[in-house]
């Protein structure tokens, strides 16, 4: 069990100890990465930053993931049969969705050029994946040296997909029984865009 996301950032930290002083970026998946990601940044000393995606969902079941969109990048399955008209005008909506949210976030800064960087990718944990598969994949568009998955708790099959596509994959926790990320925490509450704001403000300030 694990008390909180700092305690766990601290714990993902002490593992990440080894690039600290190397050229990199902690890259949070927003909101719940964020907590995790900003004392990892601090501790290693490396810019953070915040990738902003949002799947794009099928004409016949919103739920059902089709691809995804980051502000520069898009990833659709190859094998849907959803019309491409429909497919460019989701990803016009939420591109634009995305640019209020990334400047909510980080006001008027850039995005970190990742080009030969190491690229720590830190969420509060995984549950099926797929946010952080599609930020992978649009990670490694930009061409850096090394991007590793850093999260506090995982299920084991989820570990095991990482570990063949990124280049280390840190867990504190792989429990045998995974039904949902909160379950292995001893406090879970939401994360406010007033707290993501205050986190990312305070650690460009350093």
């Amino acid at each position: 069990m694990i008390p909180n996301r700092h305690v766990a950032a601290e714990l993902l930290a002490d593992r990440l100890e080894h690039y600290k002083g190397q050229k990199g970026v902690v890259l949070a998946i927003p909101r719940g990465g964020v907590p995790v990601a900003a004392p990892i940044a601090r501790r290693l000393g490396m810019p953070l930053d915040v990738i902003v995606s949002k799947k794009i969902g099928h004409p016949a079941n919103p739920e059902f993931a089709i691809g995804a969109v980051s502000l520069e990048d898009v990833e659709v399955d190859k094998r849907t049969d959803v019309p491409a008209e429909y497919i460019q005008a989701e990803v016009t909506r939420i591109k634009t969705s995305l640019r209020q949210k990334y400047k909510l976030f980080m006001g008027d800064r850039q995005p970190v050029d990742m080009r030969d960087r190491i690229v720590i990718i830190v969420d509060d944990g995984i549950a099926t994946g797929k946010t952080l598969l599609s930020t992978v994949n649009m990670a490694r568009h930009k061409q850096p040296r090394k991007i590793i998955v850093a999260v506090p708790v995982a299920p084991r099959a989820a570990i095991k997909q990482f570990e063949t596509i990124v280049d280390e994959v840190v867990c504190l926790l792989v429990p045998p029984m995974f039904q949902a990320v909160g379950q292995f925490y001893q406090e879970f509450e939401q994360v406010s865009d007033e707290e993501v704001i205050r986190l990312l403000r305070q650690e460009s300030q350093v």
